[in-house]
């Protein structure tokens, strides 16, 4: 809890965060610790697999992050029974790698240190754990150069941890993409290093701990780019451990395994061996005073598209004390073809099987990026095209039987607008990845939380260009929303009968569905279209519009486009369900505008909605009206000179205030004359900052507005006999662009608000802004305070893009509010807010 200089105490909690995973190789992590890494934007966001839940973004890094690996990883779980601390390592775009302290007790986070060694992206960081305190790791990047590191980890919590370079190793022009480090059998002192990359061939590097790596040999036969390689434990015959398996993929569809063998111990092969697994002998090489013969175990063949990944399943202890364990024979690949397989060696030949396959199918998947094990090998996670994730689980007890389960979701591009439903129902988001999404609370009687988890329930719009804008209509009727993206055009969707019904599951608002349900609701969902831009509605009693659609009748299409299956949901669904059965119909357009659009609202009787657009012309800059219901263009308001970048009306809907690159605001008086007639009138035009203004928020309990601007300044004005403006203050100058505003109204009588601010470094601040009379009563005097510096584990890494109130009023019954933010990180996230 915080305390302002009013007396106003104000504590902020996490309650959702929604992001999608960048979309590159060697992204995500799943460590000893059951928590799953992954990149998002700049951001190293955390989930557990457990709740389907992020929770907690790290910020850090300058650029994308391109990966994640866990100290230790899923492989050295059997290890890291007893380890109160865990670390994770990241790596971005611009060649910083930071390592991340995780304190399994008080769950917090630390940052630990960073090295920028690289002079370009780094692609791949691969770690194995040599002691509970040291660890070494390797890591590549688009430089052409791979270094080799060591990390002594502190024995005590908050302890320092010290990182040294070991080896720099240069390979060519033609960078590595894939790595992995292990300890050579019978040697524990002496590792080999496993690279491949843009030249197709395997190169083993051997040294020390404490040495320097030298090229033992490389190994042939991908015919095209290595994708991903990993090595095995040590495999024990006869008590010893006299080998060790690698597995690689490559872009020629192909998965290969290599086995490493001490060469005394291939005189003492057993009679069992010469079968057809018997492997083909390789190149040998020595490493210390021991000397490995290399042979080419197995080729799996099965996959139709490039292989991203490919890892071996984590050991199982098979002591108490968890040090010794075994290796079982089971490889996970993911691959483009929108397929993970499991592979094992059959019982009897011995031939390496494919025994499992599970993916999607959906018509928008475009294949996986990445697949991994759980720590304890009954789960397998992939991460897709979309930035989507994918989880299955074997819940099968006699026998394998491999179920989708529930995964975080998000967008994976920036995140431009959201807007809460007319009751708090849900929170409507849009994005440049061109989707619009729907996240819930979801109540989980069976969940042993609280109770309520938020959720993506429906992806209303998949369009085909980024989506700027979206405003959700107020009043009665269906739900409705209108969104604008790149082009010239409004769309206008509403809510299908499968949609309502789902909202009666989500949790407590089963009171509004009686409402919605209308008794002629037709339309049961929505139809993706092939060049994805309109979305065609599906009717309740349609029983032939599947065999009209796909019957095509001699005309030659490109694709054939899958029929969506909208169904009621009973709880949160799935990436398939989500891309394509659960879409809005689209039932209106708005032309008008010369340009893409670029900002939306709607007034709070849902009568009339404003529209923007991008411009760099006054007569292209004009402000439409639409009529909610015939969709009537009913206004053109003229002023500002460029992109008006935010509208809002007033809460009597009095007044629209617009803001606008070209630093003006402009407030226009609006009457609703006739049913279909209203008038408006330009009340003033103003300078109102140096730069361009970028957000703008009125007072719910009167006529007092915020503006924020690039200038860093937010200012604090009052239209005064609706004919005038009166700058009342301007607030302490800011360390960032203001890029977002929200003013929640908290107690009338005092004219007391909130006023939550967003900046372009990712940064929230509340602000209370109250009114207090002077002594003999007269002119009331605006008073600001800042309440509280929102944490920058729970905000955003990148700028925020909006900031919305779930009510506009603070209830009388409650003490706890909920704000919603979304930002250029990809992330949609939502904060309680109690105030007392």
């Amino acid at each position: 809890m915080a305390t302002s200089s009013d007396g106003v105490q104000v504590g902020v909690e996490r309650v959702f965060i929604g992001a999608g995973c960048n979309r590159i190789v060697n992204n995500v992590s799943w460590g000893a610790c059951d928590l799953v890494s992954f990149g998002a934007q700049n951001a190293v966001a955390i989930f557990c697999p457990k709740i389907a839940q992020i929770l907690i973004t790290l910020p850090g890094h300058k650029a994308h992050v391109n990966c994640t690996h866990w100290l230790p990883s899923n492989k050295f779980a059997f290890k890291a029974k007893h380890l109160e601390r865990h670390y994770l390592l990241s790596g971005d775009a611009e060649g910083a790698i930071i390592l991340w302290e995780f304190s399994l007790a008080d769950k917090k986070w630390r940052h630990v240190l960073q090295v920028l060694e690289h002079k370009k992206g780094v692609t791949c960081i691969t770690a194995i754990m040599v002691s509970h305190t040291d660890a070494m790791f390797a890591s590549t990047s688009s430089d052409g150069v791979v270094n080799v590191w060591e990390v002594i980890l502190p024995s005590s919590s908050g302890g320092e941890c010290k990182l040294s370079c070991l080896d720099s190793l240069f390979v060519g022009r033609k960078p590595m993409v894939a790595l992995s480090l292990a300890q050579l059998p019978g040697n524990s002192d002496q590792l080999v290093l496993a690279m491949g990359g843009l030249d197709n061939k395997i190169h083993l590097y051997c040294g020390e701990r404490t040495g320097k790596f030298v090229h033992a040999c490389e190994l042939k036969g991908h015919t095209d780019w290595i994708r991903s390689l990993d090595f095995s434990l040590p495999i024990y015959a006869n008590g010893e451990t006299s080998s060790v398996l690698l597995v690689s993929s490559s872009q020629d569809k192909g998965i290969r395994i290599w086995k490493m063998s001490l060469c005394d111990s291939l005189s003492n092969k057993g009679k069992a061996e010469t079968s057809l697994a018997s492997y083909i002998k390789g190149p040998t090489f020595v490493a210390g005073s021991s000397s490995y013969q290399i042979s080419l175990e197995s080729l799996l063949v099965g996959h139709e598209d490039w292989v991203y990944s490919v890892q071996w399943q984590p050991p199982q202890s098979s002591s108490t004390e968890g040090m010794d364990c075994y290796q079982p024979q089971s490889i996970l690949s993911a691959s483009m073809d929108k397929t993970m397989m499991i592979w094992q060696p059959e019982r009897t030949t011995g031939i390496w099987i494919n025994v499992v396959t599970v993916g999607e199918l959906s018509h928008s998947a475009l294949g996986f990026y990445g697949g991994h094990w759980s720590p304890s090998g009954d789960s397998t996670f992939a991460h897709g095209y979309g930035g989507s994730f994918h989880l299955w689980k074997n819940v099968g007890v006699d026998f394998d039987d491999w179920k989708p389960q529930k995964v975080p979701s998000g967008h994976f591009a920036p995140v431009s607008d959201i807007s809460w439903a007319r009751c708090g129902e849900y929170l409507l988001s849009v994005s440049h990845d061109q989707t619009t999404r729907v996240f819930a609370p979801w109540c989980n009687e069976s969940s042993s939380e609280d109770g309520e988890t938020w959720h993506e329930i429906a992806r209303p719009q998949v369009h085909g260009h980024d989506i700027n804008c979206v405003t959700i209509i107020k009043g009665k009727g269906n739900h409705r929303f209108v969104s604008g993206a790149d082009e010239k055009v409004g769309r206008v969707f509403e809510a299908p009968l499968s949609f309502l019904k789902t909202l009666n599951h989500t949790n407590s608002w089963k009171f509004n569905f009686s409402d919605d349900l209308q008794a002629d609701m037709q339309i049961l969902g929505a139809n993706m279209s092939a060049l994805g831009l309109s979305q065609k509605p599906i009717y309740v009693q349609a029983p032939s519009a599947s065999v009209d659609r796909n019957s095509n009748e001699g005309i030659d299409t490109h694709e054939t486009i899958p029929e969506a299956v909208p169904v009621v949901l009973t709880e949160p669904p799935i990436e398939e369900q989500l891309a394509w059965h659960t879409l809005w119909p689209e039932s209106h357009k708005l032309y008008g505008h010369g340009n893409e659009l670029f900002s939306l609202c709607c007034d709070h009787e849902g009568k009339l909605v404003a529209s923007s657009c991008k411009a760099q012309l006054a007569s292209v800059a004009e402000i439409w009206l639409w009529q909610v219901g015939s969709w009537k263009s009913v206004g053109r308001l003229h002023s500002h000179t460029l992109t008006v970048t935010q509208m809002e009306f007033s809460h009597d809907d009095n007044f629209l205030l617009t803001v606008s690159r070209d630093r003006h605001f402009s407030i226009f008086a609006i009457k609703q004359t006739g049913l279909e007639e209203v008038s408006h009138q330009l009340v003033i035009r103003q300078e109102a900052h140096k730069r361009i203004v970028w957000a703008c928020s009125w007072n719910p309990f009167g006529h007092e507005f915020a503006t924020g601007s690039r200038d860093k300044t937010v200012k604090i004005w009052a239209v005064e006999n609706g004919s005038s403006v009166k700058l009342l203050m301007t607030l302490p100058t800011f360390k960032s662009s203001v890029t977002a505003l929200s003013w929640l109204g908290v107690d009338r009588l005092r004219n007391h608000g909130l006023l939550a601010v967003g900046m372009e470094n990712g940064l929230i601040e509340l602000w209370s802004i109250s009114n207090a009379k002077n002594e003999d009563g007269s002119i009331p005097v605006l008073n600001a305070a800042l309440v509280v510096q929102v944490d920058p584990l729970l905000c955003h890494v990148s700028a925020v893009q909006r900031l919305r109130w779930k009510n506009s009023e603070k209830s009388e019954n409650s003490s706890a509010m909920q704000l919603a933010s979304c930002g250029a990180d990809h992330c949609v996230r939502v904060f309680e807010v109690r105030c007392s």
